[in-house]
């Protein structure tokens, strides 16, 4: 019996799964928005602090609101002793994003409220989760290090303060600055793979700390948050390459990716890429690493002339391609810069977890269950049956 397809394996680009109330994109006009605010306006006005508060509760807080969140977010910062402990007992070349994911479940334990179906009870796990994910990052790059863990500072902001586990000293402030801007910029992005494994999880009604753990799997992927990663690793073996447009028309023509290019969304300018693209500019000057950016700035001007040659003018740097060297800038390792987005990403994915499971948007959402076309065979309906083997045979 023949089997007629009937739909292309889409990736579920441009099906509409649930409402939200979070975050929306215009993708043709390169335009992102938080709860109702421009990406662009938050980036330059508003700390991490807000934003987050922001994704998970609707509204901007008032400067008491603010304060009492922050002080929240410090005060859940201490990892429990048997976190600590095996982190400690991970292999050293673990990669940071399965570590990550690997402390998820063990933080689900120490939580008094991982279980509770309670609107405030998530709201108090997710308050722990962005407290607690660049503890586990910061701990882990120094214990594979052989370095000592070095504990949150209270006086210190979120920012300042994951610098500060990381390297052992205090940020310069333009360098906090930036790094707060950049969880800003990666703080939520609709139903991008990662927060639709997130809600997915969370509409069977398993815990919060379930549903991140997946969306970290998600995001561990090197089309997804690990393009970063790609990006700096070409980036850096691109340096001392004097011939940049040929190596962009060498690689296309092969039908390779320039990692950092294009957007499954966007089609035209990734509105964080052009911060991101500033930044890297200022943290550049200020550690005297122009080579990097320069380089980068070769790079996207190379592979958009491709591109129009090509007839692909919507692809166009993406949030990955200029958020690489800023981290690399900031001493963060490049096997480390998806943690970091990660360590952002929480927020938009926590708000995500409680839309779904308390149905803010409209109703009380579903459990998701797509449906698929089965492509194979059809023996039992065209009366084959199968036989069981003899033994010996």
């Amino acid at each position: 019996m023949p089997h007629t397809v009937r739909i292309k394996n889409t990736g579920l680009r441009g099906v509409t799964v649930a409402d939200t109330k979070i975050s929306f994109i215009d993708g043709d006009r390169g335009i992102l928005i938080y709860r109702g605010f421009r990406i662009e306006d938050l980036a330059a006005h508003a700390t991490f602090m807000e934003v987050a508060y922001l994704l998970l509760k609707g509204a901007l807080p008032d400067n008491r609101e603010l304060a009492t969140f922050s002080d929240n977010v410090k005060r859940a910062r201490g990892l429990p002793r048997h976190v600590e402990k095996s982190l400690k007992c991970c292999p050293q070349n673990a990669k940071p994003m399965d570590v990550l994911q690997a402390s998820i479940p063990m933080l689900a334990m120490a939580d008094p409220d991982f279980s509770s179906e309670d609107k405030d009870a998530h709201i108090r796990m997710a308050t722990r989760l962005i407290a607690r994910l660049p503890v586990v990052i910061a701990a882990w790059d120094r214990i594979r290090k052989g370095q000592d863990i070095i504990h949150p500072d209270d006086n210190l902001s979120h920012a300042e303060n994951f610098l500060y586990m990381l390297h052992g000293s205090s940020p310069e402030q333009t360098m906090a600055r930036a790094l707060d801007v950049c969880l800003v910029l990666h703080a939520d992005h609709t139903f991008n793979a990662s927060t639709f494994a997130s809600r997915q999880v969370a509409s069977t009604r398993a815990h919060m700390y379930s549903a991140i753990a997946a969306a970290i799997g998600a995001l561990s992927g090197s089309l997804h948050g690990g393009a970063n990663t790609e990006v700096i690793k070409m980036l850096l073996e691109l340096k001392n390459e004097r011939n940049i447009n040929r190596w962009v028309k060498s690689r296309l023509d092969k039908g390779e990716r320039i990692m950092g290019m294009g957007h499954a969304v966007y089609k035209t300018t990734d509105p964080r890429a052009t911060f991101l693209k500033k930044m890297a500019k200022e943290l550049s000057e200020l550690t005297g690493n122009q080579d990097l950016y320069n380089v980068s700035l070769r790079v996207e001007e190379a592979a958009l002339q491709e591109f129009e040659k090509r007839g692909k003018s919507t692809i166009k740097p993406n949030v990955d391609f200029y958020s690489a060297p800023v981290y690399y800038m900031m001493g963060i390792p490049p096997d480390l810069m998806t943690a970091i987005f990660a360590m952002s990403r929480v927020a938009g994915w926590c708000a995500h977890v409680i839309e779904e499971k308390f149905g803010e948007a409209q109703g009380k959402p579903a459990l998701y269950r797509p449906q698929a076309d089965y492509v194979g065979e059809y023996c039992g309906l065209m009366g084959c049956t199968y036989k069981p083997r003899r033994k010996g045979n």
